[in-house]
């Protein structure tokens, strides 16, 4: 029998929220999410969530895709093993409430052969809508030639430990599996309903189904987004171009991506790009705790990046171009990065930044943005919580109008928030011609936010701030010196009376962020202000990989 792999699945137990009541039993209410372009051809988009849209579960199927018993990537075998507790909580849930199960292991039909599910899909008669290519996989929408696919996957997507990967491939083979298909049926912790459920991996067959029951809603659920899950024949994208209400479930998913291909983010952040490209071109999302009404969304075990929303909303500095340029290079291992656009049609309005209310740290980049008062109380408990904040440039005066002009009629502003949060006292500039030299406080030489950051006579080519004298419980780091005039501080750290702590640099001009030491500057001011020293180690497995001899 070769090795033989005698790991248990650790259980994970979800509440799944208060029973539903007589009028809504039959009703699932949903908050699907999708991106919106903030204006024609910027290339940026607002996350928007709708507040509720009520699906007739009867109305709707829920497909659970390739969740298959085994895989040639162990490290995918274990995160579908880690979903499958709360995807079964989701499919009881969803049957109990009327919805149609479809359990579609690809290439796995023939032990399913006598159960009554399979019968069932094999039954409903040809629609009389049935689409030409239904039966074929898909492997790119009109939708998605706007945007760029988000990862490279060419190889397969593996990202397995090389040592542990053959010693699974030879405890496949060990057992009569082919290593490179070892799949044979649906995962056992996800249940079959024989009297409800149907079993297909057809898209013909599925499509059939559908029509037969009436459905117009569905919900796809299982592995791989970027692969199964989009391309197949009843898949994201034949679903979504053939008229079907159709949704990701996001957080019960997985990717096939290899953190050691491009873009070199961690696995996790990977998927967040599928998740992203999907909402943006393709469908929107919803998340598990829609079905399960506990409000949650199902997270990984190993995925320890904090969430990181950076909230940007300027447009003197360009830093609506330059921050997503720095994400990607120097945040995606480390953090679950989201952005929130302010609206290029109304300066009172950011669009999304509901999301702040389940970020763990925030990067402020806005410029004299009085807010409708809903808007900026977010802000308010987002700081009052004690997290962390990331400030750059005009973050200093994020939330105040312009010198000498009044507050808009309903908007609120936060006057001292330089003050409050920053410990900043920014009252105005030198001249924009005067360029400062950028050199280290006395005494802050070996702060951990200056680690590895070159200056090599660093000139930025902002104008430099008149930011002092910075308050109590401040720690200045850099200094900016122009001409004739007295130092200015430039970057400093604080910890805040709320426990919070804060990282502030008046740098951030967009030729800023095309020198090295300035981006290893900001991305140390997000490490210290996250308490974050390194990416988290990718082994040592909670949920392990079960003994698969004797498995059909």
């Amino acid at each position: 029998m070769g090795m033989r792999w005698q790991w248990t699945i650790a259980a994970v137990v979800f509440a799944s929220g208060a029973a539903a009541t007589a009028d809504d039993a039959s009703t699932l209410k949903l908050h699907p999410r999708r991106r919106v372009e903030t204006a024609a051809g910027s290339g940026r988009y607002h996350t928007l969530t709708d507040r509720e849209r009520s699906w007739n579960a009867r109305e709707t199927a829920i497909i659970v895709c390739d969740m298959w018993d085994a895989h040639h990537c162990l490290n995918a075998v274990r995160r579908a093993n880690e979903l499958a507790s709360r995807m079964n909580q989701v499919l009881h849930t969803a049957r109990d409430r009327g919805a149609l199960i479809i359990h579609a292991p690809s290439d796995c039909m023939a032990p399913y052969a006598d159960r009554p599910g399979r019968k069932l899909a094999k039954s409903a008669p040809t629609a009389a809508n049935l689409p030409g290519e239904i039966g074929q996989w898909c492997h790119q929408i009109p939708r998605e030639e706007r945007g760029a696919y988000p990862v490279d996957q060419r190889a397969g997507g593996e990202d397995d430990d090389l040592v542990e990967h053959r010693q699974w491939h030879d405890y496949l083979a060990s057992i009569g599996r082919n290593p490179k298909a070892p799949w044979k049926a649906q995962l056992a912790a996800l249940k079959i309903d024989d009297a409800k459920d149907a079993i297909s991996d057809s898209g013909v067959e599925i499509w059939n189904l559908l029509e037969q029951r009436g459905i117009k809603n569905v919900i796809l659920l299982g592995v791989h987004t970027n692969m199964c899950v989009l391309g197949r024949p009843f898949g994201l994208r034949q679903l979504a171009k053939n008229g079907k209400n159709v949704v990701l479930m996001r957080d019960m998913t997985d990717t096939m991506y290899d953190p050691a291909k491009w873009p070199y983010v961690s696995h996790f952040t990977g998927t967040d790009l599928i998740v992203e490209h999907i909402e943006k071109f393709v469908c929107p999302t919803i998340a598990s705790g829609d079905v399960l009404g506990d409000g949650r969304e199902f997270r990984f075990s190993h995925d320890r990046r904090p969430r990181l929303a950076l909230l940007v909303a300027e447009d003197e500095y360009k830093t609506a171009e330059s921050l997503p340029k720095f994400a990607a290079q120097y945040l995606g291992r480390d953090y679950r990065v989201s952005f929130v656009f302010g609206s290029e049609t109304d300066r009172g309005d950011i669009p999304g930044i509901e999301m702040l209310d389940q970020a763990d740290a925030l990067l402020v980049s806005a410029r004299r943005r009085p807010l409708r008062p809903e808007q900026l109380d977010r802000v308010r408990r987002f700081v009052a919580a004690g997290k962390p904040l990331i400030g750059i440039r005009t973050a200093s005066h994020a939330f105040a109008p312009p010198h000498g002009k009044p507050l808009d009629e309903g908007l609120a502003q936060w006057a001292d928030f330089d003050q409050q949060v920053w410990g900043g006292n920014y009252v105005n500039h030198h001249a924009n011609n005067l360029h400062p030299r950028v050199t280290i406080a006395a005494g802050a030489e070996r702060h951990a936010v200056l680690a590895g950051v070159a200056l090599n006579e660093y000139v930025s080519p902002c104008s430099l701030y008149k930011a002092g004298p910075l308050l109590p419980g401040t720690q200045p780091l850099l200094v900016g010196t122009v001409p004739g005039f007295a130092s200015e501080p430039v970057a400093w750290t604080r910890v805040r009376a709320d426990g919070g702590r804060s990282f502030y640099t008046s740098l951030g001009h967009v030729g800023d962020f095309s020198q090295p030491a300035f981006c290893q500057l900001l991305f140390n001011g997000i490490n210290w202000a996250c308490d974050v020293t390194g990416t988290p180690p990718a082994k040592e497995w909670s949920v392990r990989m079960p003994d698969l001899a004797g498995k059909r």
